[in-house]
């Protein structure tokens, strides 16, 4: 059963990271398993880089630290939801873009609230560094690259190791960043004809990017877990400009102000009513990570 339950999170992470907008970290967050989450990508990323090193003792060590039983399972339900549902997701984008925007934005709001309750103290420096990244979210979240044709694939390679840590943030679509790279489509198509050389080039730039982040977000969410936890809420707040279901066109990431609002906001609503209660069951199993004697 615990397997089980892990799969369905991952299939759960999966579906998310195939919407751009929504991040597979913020699925996480909702479900309570976010910082056991890093802490296993954190000791699988030591693992290899002593591997690389040639040390096979320390990472034979290092590998008995990772969380398989939470991290094998995240990852099938993670590829199974790619797999299974990159056509659907692309399909609802395209014939009803308002109504997935708009049952998405719900998702993120209830994770934000959730996120909000695992602040244990909030401060001037954490409401001005919540803010502030929600601002920068924002405006960044505002650009869009013109799509690339027939990238090579050290393209491919980089739009992997960039894409990941998005992937890993709440508030963040690794989706949204391939967009903004003008990667999107290419990653989706060989997703769907099953591109195999291409896949796992990316999924080489995907590991790089997890071995080269994971460190530092672990570090971040131990030793400064409720600044961390302030500056998530901010990307996630930020993160809505990409889901606001009334952009103004197809091709810009202008707002527009809201018509025909009606079924949309029920969709919100039910969105935030179904990540809340989520959210509250889980909520009584996070488990958080232990904290030094010097955190903030």
């Amino acid at each position: 059963m615990p397997f089980f339950r892990n799969v369905v999170r991952g299939f759960l992470m999966g579906s998310a990271d195939v919407v751009p907008g929504v991040s597979g970290g913020t699925v996480a967050l909702v479900l309570g398993i976010y910082e056991r989450l890093v802490a296993a990508i954190h000791a699988g990323s030591r693992a290899l880089g002593s591997a690389l090193r040639g040390r096979f003792g320390d990472a034979r060590q290092r590998l008995e630290e990772v969380e398989w039983g939470l991290l094998v399972p995240l990852l099938v339900g993670i590829a199974l939801a790619v797999f299974t549902l990159a056509s659907l997701i692309s399909h609802l984008l395209d014939d009803q873009p308002q109504n997935t925007a708009a049952a998405f934005f719900g998702l993120v709001l209830g994770s934000i609230v959730i996120a909000w309750r695992l602040v244990g103290r909030w401060d001037g420096i954490r409401v001005v560094t919540g803010l502030a990244v929600a601002v920068a979210a924002f405006l960044i979240l505002g650009l869009r690259g013109d799509p690339v044709v027939d990238p090579a694939l050290p393209v491919y390679l980089g739009a992997g190791a960039i894409a990941i840590v998005a992937m890993i943030l709440p508030g963040i679509s690794g989706s949204f960043i391939l967009l903004m790279l003008g990667m999107y489509q290419n990653v989706i198509d060989a997703v769907d004809e099953r591109k195999m050389l291409v896949l796992v080039v990316f999924l080489v730039g995907v590991i790089i990017g997890l071995a080269s982040f994971s460190s530092l977000l672990n570090r971040l969410l131990r030793d400064h877990h409720d600044t961390m936890m302030a500056a998530l809420i901010g990307l996630m707040l930020g993160s809505l400009r990409v889901l606001w279901p009334w952009p103004d066109g197809a091709d810009t990431a202008a707002l527009a102000r809201p018509v025909d609002w009606g079924g949309p906001v029920l969709l919100a609503i039910a969105g935030f009513a179904v990540v809340s209660a989520i959210g509250w069951v889980a909520g009584r199993n996070v488990t958080r990570l232990p904290s030094p004697a010097t955190q903030d």
